[in-house]
């Protein structure tokens, strides 16, 4: 299944379903809080066409195709609204690609692993190179973005990385992520390492690395089908600065701006790219 648009009135969206549904396309509406629904297509192969006719539908809802549509449909319809609840695995799958995912589920084992007994072995061997011995041992610039303290601390990056990577992923392919993958999590563990040693780990470098890639791109490029909400950027940036006025909890502040001033970084070199159409 495929999410195409979340919209703030359900009869806008019926509208839409009931004219697809005169072209034999199954489209199904989900509420998800706060007075906002979302319209997923059930066959992946149609998506094409349909996020065209979506274009078309959303520039003049009230044309009167639409409305003939839903009187067409109006006898059949078992019920006011259609209301489908896809699976887990489809809704995660619908906002994310294959990388995206791989990162997710790696996160999720290793944090299974550190629970049940591994943690102490698996802290030594994926932390950043810390004593001289270990400064070839290339693995670690990476792996201890794969590595997360508590449930809270695994979710919240989790979270953050399906949202903000599976929509790169998505509109811009596996590649680019990777590469700001591979790019913000040498940096930002530099960056705490420097300040901290190489007491640290998770996610949450590359977070803010997407943070300042997506925003800068979704501003610059928005052709490229990027979007990041003012409100979402001012409040990852409120948390990065309340990272550094409270003493209260371990937050690897360093890794943070390391993250997000490299997302602006690769952000920048790519617009170039886009810009020229590569």
């Amino acid at each position: 299944m495929i999410r195409l648009i979340t919209l703030p009135n359900p009869r806008l969206a019926q509208a839409f379903i009931d004219y697809m549904a005169t072209k034999q396309v199954d489209v199904a509406m989900m509420p998800e809080g706060e007075g906002v629904f979302a319209l997923w297509l059930k066959d992946d192969s149609q998506q094409m066409w349909v996020e065209e006719e979506l274009h078309q539908f959303m520039a003049d809802p009230h044309h009167r195709r639409y409305q003939a549509a839903s009187w067409e449909v109006a006898e059949t319809r078992k019920s006011q609204f259609s209301y489908s609840t896809p699976s887990m695995l489809s809704m995660l799958k619908a906002k994310a690609g294959p990388f995206t995912l791989l990162v997710m589920l790696v996160c999720g084992l290793v944090f299974i692993l550190q629970q049940v007994g591994w943690g102490q072995a698996i802290f030594a061997l994926f932390h950043f190179p810390a004593f001289e011995q270990q400064q070839w041992q290339l693995w670690r610039w990476f792996t201890h973005a794969l590595l997360h303290f508590s449930v809270m601390h695994v979710a919240f990056n989790a979270l953050w990385w399906w949202q903000l990577g599976g929509d790169v992923e998505l509109k811009l392919g596996w590649k680019p992520l990777l590469k700001l993958f591979l790019i913000s999590a040498a940096l930002s563990g530099a960056a705490q390492y420097w300040v901290q040693g190489a007491n640290f780990g998770g996610l949450s470098g590359v977070v803010y690395a997407l943070v300042g890639y997506v925003w800068l791109l979704s501003n610059k490029a928005p052709h490229l089908g990027l979007h990041m909400p003012r409100t979402i950027f001012a409040f990852m940036l409120v948390w990065l600065a309340l990272g550094y006025v409270q003493p209260f909890l371990a937050i690897a502040n360093a890794a943070h701006l390391a993250g997000l001033l490299s997302g602006f970084a690769v952000a920048f070199v790519d617009l170039n790219r886009y810009k020229k159409g590569a």
